[in-house]
């Protein structure tokens, strides 16, 4: 049995809150379904032993009286995209299991807010820019191919970014960032003109952390946050390491890193004057 991803667990741990908010024991399930849901398979899915079918999601929001359509939208979103086969999957072969469960969640959430201290976000990345981080940051091998490969699929991620709905993405930077010296100048002064476009589009505020800040939580080091819909329960945290990623499910403990992004959000510069300096640094290149 594979190990259970975010996105079991968070299914399962939004369906067990919904039925202790309502007082109701696991077997309740099986007796409000008429049968069709037993005890045991509830606990199963809440404990993200199993993967939960369409079918018995349904079922357990009927057994609960779930009468919330956008709530019942998103579980059963998530129901069906965790069995759904990704684009990333062909290239397991250099994506650890934390990547691949970054992507999944990526590619199904409404809205991400990030803090990056000293590198540009990956969803804004150009091609050449990607290269350069991901050659400096690789703990392996760097072989050519494993590169080449990794870029594809950080360029490809950025897909959430031009869908029909398009992924709402809040980057704060730190402004190291920006004046970080590449291997070729040009590569930088694309990435910051990378930056000045997206910016326009009105999905995607970019704001900047100004060096001279006085201290902040941000000094905490980098984090994301992943958010489906209006129901905060389903937001995960994000921090990635060298070695691991560390996925932040608790409700209490996300809302710790939602405060954090809305303190760097009034620490850091406004989204016109982030744009001044990145063209201001753009020009000093």
């Amino acid at each position: 049995m594979s190990a259970p991803t975010v996105r079991r667990r968070q299914l399962g741990r939004t369906l067990r809150a919904l039925r202790e908010s309502l007082g109701l024991k696991q077997e309740d399930l099986s007796a409000r379904s008429a049968g069709a849901l037993s005890g045991a398979k509830v606990s199963r899915i809440e404990t993200a032993k199993t993967a939960a079918s369409s079918k018995d999601v349904a079922l357990i929001l009927d057994a609960l009286g779930v009468k919330d359509d956008e709530l019942r939208s998103s579980l059963l979103k998530l129901t069906r995209e965790g069995a759904r086969r990704g684009w990333w999957q062909s290239y397991r072969s250099v994506l650890s299991p934390a990547y691949e469960d970054l992507i999944s969640l990526e590619s199904d959430a409404d809205q991400i807010s990030t803090w990056q201290p000293t590198a540009i976000p990956g969803l804004l990345h150009t091609g050449e820019y990607a290269r350069e981080i991901i050659t400096a940051t690789a703990m392996s091998a760097a072989t050519e191919d494993r590169v080449d490969a990794l870029v594809e699929v950080r360029l490809a991620r950025q897909v959430v970014l031009t869908r029909d709905s398009p992924l709402h993405l809040w980057a704060i930077i730190g402004e190291a960032a920006l004046r970080a010296r590449c291997a070729d100048d040009r590569i930088m002064l694309d990435q910051l003109d990378r930056l000045l476009s997206l910016a326009r589009r009105p999905h995607i505020t970019i704001q900047v952390l100004p060096v001279s800040a006085a201290p902040h939580v941000g000094q905490m080091g980098a984090f994301s946050i992943l958010g489906y819909g209006t129901h905060s329960g389903l937001a995960v945290a994000h921090i990635e390491s060298l070695t691991s990623a560390l996925y932040v499910e608790d409700r209490e403990d996300v809302a710790v890193y939602l405060d954090a992004v809305e303190r760097l959000r009034a620490a850091a510069l406004s989204p016109g004057e982030s744009m001044n300096l990145i063209a201001e640094i753009r020009n000093q290149k």
